[in-house]
């Protein structure tokens, strides 16, 4: 049984908050405080109502999500952000949210995509990694990707893979790619690929691998770094793709 301020002390050495973006400063941390004892913990990228509905069947003191109940500030509370404080409140469960923290933190989404991907010579940027893999072709890479992550990969792009940038979650952003050209990246690796990205980025081959699949694997992860009873609860969103011929 450990003190809830010991936990948050755990989780903070795990991903430091001073890591975080400055727009994240109130969406981290303990964002649902029952003062309880933590015997026992589940964790899920998501704050969703199935991972509610999940702790509350699993009888745990705590939920540590990667991404934040709540990312602006409201006077008004929905009905599904309801739901899942009634289900919080009412099975005495703390939430903890680590989102851009973890991503930076050692071992942390983009440590742990870039290990899942057998990257070398890994260099940790701000945000994201950068690292080489054993020269093929873009086919070759979008099928290692899929069977490391377990799920589909769309990408564009025919030229040859050595130099890898890697930002999980949604990491298509003009700011990135414009540091992944600048380091001479040949390939990058993220979720949630945008048209104009797929447009203004020829020379360099993009592969998306979805929001959920590029994070989800270091909070599983996470479980296995603390000291104390945890699970991970599986939230896999499912997405299909459909062929037309």
């Amino acid at each position: 049984m450990y003190r809830l301020s010991k936990v948050v002390s755990i989780l903070e050495d795990i991903a430091p908050p001073e890591l975080a973006d400055p727009e994240d400063a109130d969406r981290i941390g303990l964002v649902v405080d029952r003062r309880n004892n933590v015997s026992s913990a589940a964790v899920s990228l998501d704050p969703s109502d199935f991972a509610f509905e999940e702790a509350a069947r699993l009888e745990v003191d705590l939920l540590i999500c990667h991404h934040p109940m709540l990312f602006y500030p409201v006077s008004t509370l929905r009905w599904e952000v309801c739901e899942r404080l009634k289900i919080a409140l009412e099975n005495e469960i703390s939430v903890y949210v680590m989102h851009t923290n973890f991503d930076r933190a050692p071992e942390g989404t983009n440590d742990t995509l870039a290990q899942l991907l057998g990257l070398e010579e890994v260099e940790r940027l701000d945000m994201g990694c950068v690292g080489e893999v054993e020269p093929c072709s873009a086919e070759e890479f979008a099928m290692l990707i899929s069977e490391r992550l377990g799920t589909h990969v769309q990408f564009v792009g025919k030229q040859d893979v050595e130099r890898v940038m890697v930002v999980a979650g949604s990491g298509f952003h003009s700011a990135l790619l414009d540091e992944a050209r600048e380091l001479g990246v040949d390939a990058y690796v993220s979720g949630e690929l945008r048209h104009h990205i797929i447009r203004d980025y020829p020379g360099m081959a993009l592969f998306d691998a979805g929001h959920y699949y590029t994070e989800a694997p270091a909070m599983r992860a996470l479980c296995h770094r603390l000291p104390f009873e945890c699970v991970f609860i599986e939230d896999d969103p499912h997405i299909r793709v459909q062929w037309w011929e």
